[in-house]
C-alpha cells in the first residue's frame, strides 16, 4: 500500500510549478513590450523642432501603473473574498480567465487594428491579467501556508524560474535577431501552454495523499465527528489533567508517566484531542492574524520596495564600460540585467530549503532586510551614460553584475523566508488569511518600489 509520504517529491514538484505559473504569464507579456512600442509607434524620433518627440501613449509608464493597481486592490480584496468564495473556484477560475486572456493577446498579433483601440484593449488586458494574478496568487500562498515550511521555498522558487525563463527568451530573441511579431506569437503562446499545465497540477494534488493531510477540511458530517470525538475526548483527558493536579495524590497514580511519555496512548490521545479542537475553532478576524504577522508583513513590503525601486527602471540604464559593440552590447542588458536577476534570485529562494537564518523571531531578521536599501546608490553610481547629477563610481561592468547578483540573491532569500515565516505565526486555521494578507504587503512593496523608482530615475 502506497504511504503518504511516497507523494512528498510529487507535492513539492507541483507547488513549483504553482509558482512558475503564478509569475511566468505576466513575465512573458513583460516581455514583448518591445512588440507593443512597435505597434504603437512609440520609438522616440526626431520632430521638425529638432526636439525628441515624446511617447503620445506613455506606454511604459502606463503599463507600471495599470499592472500594479489592480494587483494592489485585489490581493487587498482577496483577504476579505476567501471567507465567502471558495478556494477552489478562485484558483480555477482565476487560471481559466488568465489562459482566455492570453490565447485574445496571441490572436491579436495578427490582427491590424487602430492604434488607438490596440492601446486600449491591452491596457484592458493588462488590467484583468493582474487582477486574476493577484487573486491566483494570495489564493495559492493561503494554500501553500498550510504545508510544512520548506513548501512554500518550492513555491517561491518556481516562481523565480518563471523570470528566468522570461529573460532567456529575451536573450534567444536578441542574438536570433527575430522580428518583434514573431517574438511577441512565441512570448502570449508559452504562457498559455504553462497556465494550462499549472491548472492540471492543482487539480492533481487534493488527490495525493500527502497533501490531504494539510489541505483537506473534509465535508460538514467529518466535522461534526471531530467535535463530538473532541467532546469525549476532553471530559476524560481534564479528569486526568484535574486529578493530577490534587496534591494529595501521587502524579503516578493517575498515569503522569503515561501523559508524558510519546508512545503512550494517552500522551496521543491528548496530542489528537489538541488538534481537533484547533480544528473545530473558527477562524480569526483578518486583523487579528495582522496583529501576529505584521513584522513579517513589513519585512516582506521592505524586500520588494527595495527591489522594483531599482529594478528593471534604473538597471536597464547601465551599459558596459567595454570597446566591444555588437552582439555584446545588444544582449549585455537582457544577460548581465534580468538573466542575472532571475538566475540569483532563483538560488536566493532555493537556499531557503537547507538554511533559514535569522530565525523568524530575531530581531536581527528586519534589520538585514532594511540593511539591503545599501544597493540603491550602489546600482544607481554603476555606469550609467545618460547621467546627469549622480557620478559614475562603479565604470567597469563586472561591479554592476557582482551588485546585481547579491541583490538578487538577497531578494530571493529575504521574501522567501518572509512568506514561509509568516503561516508559523498563526494557527493552521489562519494560514490561508495569511497568504492573502501577506500577498497584499507583497503587492504594496511592489507598488511602491514603482513609484519611488520615479523619482530615483529624475536623481539619475
Amino acid at each position: 500500500m502506497k504511504c503518504a509520504s511516497d507523494d512528498r517529491g510529487l507535492v513539492a514538484a507541483i507547488l513549483f510549478i504553482l509558482g512558475m505559473g503564478t509569475l511566468l504569464p505576466w513575465n512573458f507579456f513583460a516581455t514583448a513590450f518591445a512588440y507593443f512600442n512597435e505597434r504603437l509607434n512609440t520609438t522616440t524620433v526626431a520632430n521638425v523642432s529638432g526636439s525628441d518627440q515624446t511617447d503620445p501613449y506613455m506606454f511604459n509608464n502606463m503599463c507600471v501603473l495599470i499592472s500594479q493597481l489592480p494587483l494592489l486592490l485585489f490581493t487587498l480584496l482577496n483577504s476579505f473574498l476567501y471567507q465567502h468564495i471558495a478556494e477552489k473556484i478562485r484558483i480555477v477560475g482565476s487560471m481559466v480567465f488568465i489562459l482566455l486572456l492570453f490565447v485574445l493577446t496571441a490572436a491579436l498579433v495578427k490582427v491590424k487594428m487602430e492604434q488607438d483601440l490596440f492601446y486600449n484593449i491591452t491596457m484592458t488586458t493588462i488590467w484583468f491579467i493582474n487582477m486574476f494574478g493577484a487573486v491566483l496568487q494570495g489564493s495559492l500562498f493561503g494554500l501553500v501556508g498550510k504545508l510544512p515550511q520548506k513548501y512554500s521555498s518550492f513555491f517561491m522558487s518556481g516562481q523565480a524560474v518563471a523570470g528566468i525563463f522570461s529573460a532567456v527568451a529575451m536573450l534567444i530573441s536578441q542574438i536570433s535577431k527575430a522580428d518583434n511579431e514573431n517574438a511577441a506569437l512565441g512570448y502570449f503562446v508559452t504562457p498559455c501552454v504553462a497556465t494550462l499545465l499549472t491548472l492540471c497540477c492543482y487539480l492533481l494534488l487534493p488527490h495525493l495523499k500527502f497533501a490531504r493531510l494539510y489541505l483537506e477540511d473534509g465535508p460538514s458530517n467529518k466535522e461534526e465527528t471531530k467535535k463530538e470525538l473532541f467532546l469525549n475526548q476532553t471530559e476524560s483527558v481534564t479528569l486526568v489533567k484535574v486529578k493530577l493536579s490534587e496534591p494529595a495524590y501521587s502524579p503516578d497514580c493517575y498515569g503522569l508517566s503515561m501523559l508524558t511519555d510519546p508512545k503512550s496512548e494517552a500522551y496521543k490521545t491528548a496530542d489528537i484531542v489538541e488538534k481537533q479542537k484547533e480544528q473545530c475553532e473558527e477562524k480569526s478576524p483578518v486583523l487579528a492574524v495582522f496583529r501576529k504577522v505584521w513584522v513579517m508583513a513589513l519585512c516582506v513590503t521592505c524586500v520588494f520596495m527595495v527591489t522594483l525601486s531599482v529594478f528593471p527602471a534604473i538597471t536597464v540604464l547601465v551599459k558596459p564600460d567595454t570597446m566591444f559593440t555588437g552582439t555584446w552590447a545588444d544582449i549585455f542588458t537582457a544577460l548581465c540585467c534580468f538573466l542575472v536577476f532571475n538566475v540569483m534570485d532563483w538560488i536566493g529562494r532555493s537556499v531557503t530549503s537547507v538554511v533559514q537564518w535569522p530565525a523568524k523571531g530575531s530581531s536581527l531578521f528586519p534589520i538585514l532586510v532594511v540593511a539591503r536599501v545599501i544597493f540603491i546608490p550602489a546600482l544607481m553610481l554603476c555606469n550609467i551614460p545618460t547621467h546627469t547629477y549622480l557620478p559614475i563610481l562603479f565604470k567597469h561592468e563586472l561591479a554592476y553584475v557582482l551588485f546585481m547578483s547579491l541583490f538578487a540573491m538577497t531578494n530571493g532569500y529575504f521574501a522567501c523566508l518572509c512568506m514561509s515565516y509568516a503561516p508559523q505565526l498563526v494557527r493552521s486555521k489562519d494560514a490561508e488569511t495569511t497568504g492573502a494578507l501577506m500577498t497584499f504587503f507583497l503587492a504594496l512593496g511592489l507598488s511602491l518600489g514603482a513609484a519611488l523608482s520615479f523619482v530615483l530615475k529624475m536623481l539619475i
